[in-house]
């Protein structure tokens, strides 16, 4: 029977709200990278055909997305989220 934490498994756990402000700071992170990012691609890049903008915006979602896909699984196997 285990009443708490005393170096085992249960000291690994983190707490709700160090978890609920990992979350937002990525949830946070990829929008500004990805929605403002992107948008700013499409509005700024005139240089680039309307084709190629579009091109330019998904490719930066989706490296985005993978990007954070990725850093959230290092953070799990490190225990910090």
């Amino acid at each position: 029977m285990n009443d708490g934490p005393t170096g085992g498994e249960d000291a690994d756990v983190i707490g709700w709200l160090r978890a609920i402000a990992t979350g937002v700071v990525i949830l946070v992170v990829g929008i500004g990278a990805a929605v403002i990012g992107g948008n700013r691609i499409l509005t700024k890049a005139l240089g680039v055909t309307r084709g190629g903008r579009e091109a330019l915006a998904t490719a930066l979602f989706l490296v985005v997305l993978i990007g954070l896909a990725w850093i959230l699984r290092k953070l799990q196997a490190r225990g910090l989220v």
